[in-house]
């Protein structure tokens, strides 16, 4: 059974994976940077190739997050449709959890384009 704290805890679970996205992609622009400015600087080879592991790294943990995202957007959806059926659909959970519904759509849309 649904319940208002489980609609909060799933909506702070994809506030939390929407954060952790946009670090992963911050990431891997200051790793690329940094790749970029070691090759051009003529860097020792191991070393070139040991941070090249580490932007191969950052960049695998991107779809690894978008697929976390995806199982949380549909638990919470799930969640609200529940409550939905019982007749609760007001409070500023409600507001919270559409609103975090909407920007998670529009960020799978973006990125989709």
């Amino acid at each position: 059974m649904a319940t208002i704290r489980n609609l909060k805890i799933k909506t702070s679970t994809c506030k939390r994976i929407v954060k952790e996205l946009h670090s992963y992609e911050k990431e891997v622009e200051r790793e690329a940077a940094k790749t970029a400015d070691m090759k051009e600087k003529g860097a020792d080879p191991y070393d070139l190739k040991q941070q090249e592991n580490v932007l191969a790294e950052s960049r695998m943990m991107i779809p690894d997050c978008r697929k976390r995202l995806e199982a949380s957007l549909a638990d919470l959806k799930g969640t609200l449709a529940e409550l939905d059926e019982t007749n609760e659909k007001e409070g500023p959970e409600f507001e919270d959890a559409r609103s975090t519904i909407t920007e998670v759509e529009k960020l799978f849309q973006t990125t989709e384009a």
